[in-house]
């Protein structure tokens, strides 16, 4: 089992109030499938996906990535797990505004330990003749396709999607959907995509529905629905 979470607990204290966000969450993804994790605002799905990327830890539980429990590695080695393992795609891009498309990837790719080829990369995504326009110059789709390559030139074993699509229109979310659906065949990369659109949760492998810090449901697709033929 690539992602193994078990009995995960993670509360926040605010003054004297202990706010419980996640209750002992347990979830399983197999390598090389796609998660999708259901939720409204509040729910507790960043706090979860910012544990499994290393960027926050959990108060207790297990969390067992490609064999490595995280919550025990120092913060050195958490780093490197973040730096090496993870590819991180958020709703709002982040990308760095004065850097062109082609510096923007090539800043992850530096420093990685085994990056993929940048152009590779760039056409993957269909932004090779992009490679050197600024972002202000890019359409919020084209923004987030050079998000999502410079989250995959690292090569990373696990691509984190944080609402991928929720800044985006209806045919812009469809076109993004289908291509983490392809860098997810052509790389075997392992994705975890939180989102609220419950339509997105067809393309996915397993899905799970969280509310309230507990995942209420866990469903297994057995046959899933290509990307381009998802509609809400």
């Amino acid at each position: 089992m690539f992602i193994d979470v078990s009995n995960l607990k993670k509360s926040y204290i605010s003054g004297t109030v202990r706010n419980k966000v996640l209750k002992g969450i347990g979830m399983k993804l197999e390598k090389g499938e796609i998660g999708v994790i259901l939720g409204p605002s509040g729910s507790g799905k960043s706090t979860l996906m910012n544990i499994i990327g290393g960027i926050d830890r959990g108060d207790g539980g297990k969390v067992i990535i490609d064999g490595v429990e995280i919550n025990n590695l120092n913060d050195n080695k958490l780093t490197d797990y973040r730096r090496g393992d993870i590819g991180f795609v958020f709703q709002f891009y982040n990308l760095v505004p004065n850097l062109t498309v082609g510096e923007n990837i090539e800043v992850v790719s530096n420093i990685s330990k085994s990056p993929l080829n940048t152009d590779e990369v760039l056409v993957a995504v269909e932004m090779q003749d992009k490679k050197h326009r600024f972002p202000r110059e890019l359409s919020g789709g084209e923004q987030q396709r050079v998000s999502i390559a410079r989250a995959i030139v690292k090569n990373p074993k696990l691509l984190l999607c944080d609402e991928p699509t929720g800044a985006l229109d209806y045919y812009t979310s469809r076109s993004i959907l289908q291509l983490l659906e392809q860098v997810n065949k052509k790389y075997g990369t392992t994705i975890l995509m939180i989102t609220h659109n419950a339509a997105i949760a067809a393309m996915a492998n397993r899905v799970f529905k969280l509310r309230s810090g507990e995942i209420v449901e866990e469903s297994v697709n057995q046959m899933t629905v290509p990307a381009e033929r998802i509609e809400w």
